[in-house]
């Protein structure tokens, strides 16, 4: 009995040791990092949020590695933003409300529009369509490394690492939209409300067609299929998150290099709004916002080029095209043409556009960023109007201008963007 008692003794000693350990090692590691947190915020010190275990240092090395890869573009003595780009960034960030401060706005452009884009898709499912979207993301990176890596006739047909991943990433993201699907479904046969963001009016409309074509003698297929949803919402995102990313980050940086037509839109804004936040029927006024998003999408189309194919022979002019011909049209070329838009084609000139569309294009069908006819970019309103309350809102609150550190550095990722980001100055109005 004694040998028990001091077994027993011996357990509970140890038990008491190891939880006190776990307990300093739970304050050592999240505890007191997060009280320390919440104490500067207290006192308005933003800063970032504090992760489990590695705190920022992973964000820390990914920035600084990234800076080392390319050199300074002049010989100068601000070198801290190469050296130490992640407390160079936190030092800057909306530094105080009567000063400046510098910020690469082109992420914060696409974690907006990711975050606006997952709510209209998804609603009440935002966490679930955040999910989606990283994984969209992952596979349009994917796509466009291999669209521009050398093509093997039938390679994406052989089991190779890149083909592998990007069959994983489009079964996962079948899988949760499907899921969201069924969900809705489920909700929809209980007598609950149909939700109001994309995924519900489109089965609401889907439904409503099957519905109207039961008792109906029709061969034809009535409704969209499962697999047809989710590619529209798969399509929307895709349309919807990197059309605006592209033409809100062009936005900022030509009104940067513009004072005078920032002058302007703030003005109209101003007089619009006021310091209230923008309603759809104030948008629906905004002159001077809207030919600035125009000449923008003339010059900065998010994407360059569209393609097409015919599924029969078709005349175009004096040209015979042969049934399963590829049509490439050349958005950024048309858009610059001077034969159609004048010897100024190629400056920033958004009164072109004052007297709508059809008036700058002379009745030639030479502006289409969003595409034209049925084909149409299923985005296109969304887009726009989501740009006009973001730049609404930022010419609210500020004035900008280019940083030095900005490389004119267009790229084509799939969508038309700035390859090393959009650093500007902001100043609090």
């Amino acid at each position: 009995m004694a040998l028990l008692t001091e077994i027993d003794i011996l357990k509970t000693l140890v038990s008491l040791v190891f939880v006190a350990i776990l307990i300093l090692i739970t304050n050592w590691l999240w505890v007191i990092p997060k009280k320390q947190e919440k104490f500067l915020r207290r006192q308005g010190t933003p800063g970032t949020s504090y992760n489990f275990l590695f705190g920022d240092m992973k964000k820390h090395f990914s920035m600084r590695t990234s800076a080392l890869q390319k050199p300074m573009n002049s010989f100068t003595h601000e070198y801290f933003q190469r050296i130490e780009p992640f407390g160079y960034q936190n030092s800057v960030r909306f530094v105080a409300e009567t000063e400046s401060g510098e910020l690469d706005v082109w992420p914060d452009i696409k974690k907006l529009t990711a975050d606006v884009i997952s709510r209209a898709a998804f609603g009440s499912s935002f966490k679930d369509g955040q999910k989606i979207f990283e994984l969209l993301k992952e596979q349009t990176e994917l796509v466009n490394n291999m669209i521009h890596s050398i093509a093997i006739p039938g390679y994406r047909f052989l089991p190779a690492p890149k083909n592998r991943r990007f069959k994983k990433l489009e079964d996962r993201i079948n899988i949760l939209i499907r899921a969201l699907i069924n969900k809705r479904n489920e909700e929809i046969e209980a007598g609950e409300e149909v939700k109001t963001d994309l995924l519900g009016i489109l089965m609401d409309s889907n439904l409503n067609e099957i519905r109207q074509a039961v008792g109906k003698n029709n061969d034809r297929q009535v409704g969209m299929s499962l697999e047809e949803v989710i590619e529209e919402c798969k399509l929307f995102y895709l349309a919807g998150h990197e059309t605006t990313s592209t033409l809100l980050v062009w936005t900022l940086i030509l009104l940067s290099k513009h004072q005078d037509w920032q002058a302007r839109a703030r003005e109209e804004v101003i007089q619009t709004f006021g310091d209230n936040v923008p309603d759809f029927e104030g948008l629906r006024h905004l002159k001077i916002v809207t030919i600035i998003l125009y000449e923008v999408l003339r010059l900065y189309p998010p994407v360059i080029q569209m393609a097409r194919r015919i599924y029969k022979d078709t005349d175009l002019g004096e040209l015979s095209l042969p049934s399963r011909s590829l049509i490439f049209f050349p958005v950024i070329l048309v858009h610059r043409d001077k034969e159609l838009w004048g010897d100024d084609a190629h400056e920033f000139k958004p009164e072109r556009f004052s007297e709508g569309i059809s008036k700058a294009t002379k009745g030639n069908s030479s502006f289409f960023p969003f595409g034209m006819g049925p084909r149409i970019c299923i985005g296109e309103r969304f887009s726009m109007t989501e740009a006009k309350i973001a730049l609404t809102m930022i010419l609210q609150q500020f004035w900008f201008e280019l940083s030095a550190s900005y490389t004119h550095a267009p790229i084509n990722v799939l969508f038309l963007q700035p390859q090393h980001g959009a650093p500007i100055i902001l100043h609090k109005l």
